[in-house]
């Protein structure tokens, strides 16, 4: 039976209730130029002051009447008080509602008549079903080596959420990008351990994180280190990921809907260790948002492709701009294409907000990227 309750003094969530909304002023572009790149038709932070100062590893939704965003907020990454908290915005809406906090890292003691344990959140990602709740998983633990997968639903748009549960032992849920639906009610995640080694494995449940199934790691942690994978469809039933990793990014396909994996080769694209995301579009084309470069998170680019190998630059969201006299820089993406058409792109500014910015996919200006290399 659900349990939708509120944050008492054990400290296990949850929100309920209407969502306050709180007007936050636009804050329109963060670059000068930004606004002045084909394609970009909106770009504002999701609020100017919270609770918290530091912000990571954000994940957006689209449901019925809102865009949902969560992201992991505290004093710092790793820090026990590090929480989940989600803003929403109504479709038609200029401004995201203000932070609130919707799950935590408390746990119960396993030792019988133990004291309550608080750890840190880490990665939340949400999921809209088709006809069904709004699925928010997210990591509690002490490290990412040692963290486990939680899982707690919304009926109501992330109004008010169900009581968290722990994900079956083995299972971590999507570990940073979001799931991709094969079929009804199946999720295909990407996910990764960090425990011996960077290893990739992908975990699929055939009924909205209810039971569970995975593959092996398709790398051993040691020759390619690989983690966080990002999965892109193709319309012959092919599944392709690209994963972190150090220097490049990597790749894998599917032809049998995730079970097994081809051997991980180097993509065209760097990478310095940060998260991406990447959608296939409804033309069927890919869009990759991500950091290009091979040792800093400073410049943080858009990327389109026809077959996933090729790639052309599109946009560049950051690049070390100087803002509010701040060195500004963009890491750890979200990126979905909504109903409307247009692709909804979250990411990590500074560690100190979450910026959100709205991309047209068919106003882009393509520039070929020769050999990887993005173009002056």
């Amino acid at each position: 039976m659900k349990c939708k309750t509120r944050l008492h003094n054990l400290g296990i969530l949850v929100l309920v209730g209407a969502t306050p909304i709180f007007a936050a002023p636009d804050m329109g572009s963060l670059r000068s130029d930004l606004m002045a790149q084909g394609g970009v038709v909106k770009a504002q932070f999701l609020y100017e002051q919270a609770s918290f100062p530091s912000c990571h590893a954000s994940t957006i939704a689209e449901t019925k009447d809102y865009f949902v965003t969560a992201f992991f907020g505290g004093t710092g990454e790793g820090n026990k008080d590090v929480g989940i908290w989600i803003c929403t915005r109504g479709k038609g809406a200029d401004h995201w509602s203000a932070p609130v906090e919707v799950a935590n890292g408390v746990q119960f003691s396993r030792i019988p008549g133990g004291e309550l344990q608080r750890h840190p959140c880490w990665n939340p990602v949400l999921h809209q079903a088709d006809n069904g709740p709004l699925l928010l998983f997210y990591k509690v633990g002490p490290t990412p080596a040692s963290w486990w997968g939680m899982l707690t639903t919304s009926d109501d748009q992330g109004k008010t959420w169900t009581q968290p549960r722990r994900l079956p032992e083995g299972i971590i849920g999507p570990v940073r990008a979001k799931p991709v639906k094969l079929a009804e009610r199946t999720l295909l995640c990407g996910s990764s351990t960090e425990d011996k080694g960077w290893r990739v494995h992908m975990e699929i449940t055939p009924d909205l994180g209810k039971t569970w199934s995975r593959t092996e790691a398709i790398n051993d942690g040691k020759e390619f280190p690989v983690i966080q994978p990002t999965i892109l469809t193709y319309p012959n039933g092919r599944i392709q990921i690209l994963c972190r990793s150090r220097g490049i990014l990597r790749q894998s396909w599917s032809d049998d809907a995730g079970k097994t994996w081809s051997p991980l080769v180097p993509s065209v694209l760097p990478n310095p260790s940060a998260g991406i995301d990447a959608v296939t579009l409804t033309d069927g084309r890919q869009l990759l948002v991500y950091n290009h470069s091979t040792k800093s998170r400073a410049q943080l680019n858009v990327a389109l492709s026809s077959d996933g190998k090729n790639w052309k630059a599109a946009l560049k969201l950051e690049d070390e701009t100087t803002v509010r006299g701040k060195r500004a820089y963009g890491a750890y993406p979200a990126a979905i294409q909504a109903s409307d058409g247009l692709v909804h792109i979250t990411y990590t500014w500074r560690r100190e907000l979450i910026n959100y910015v709205v991309i047209d996919p068919n106003k882009l200006v393509l520039r070929d990227m020769p050999d990887g290399k993005w173009p002056e």
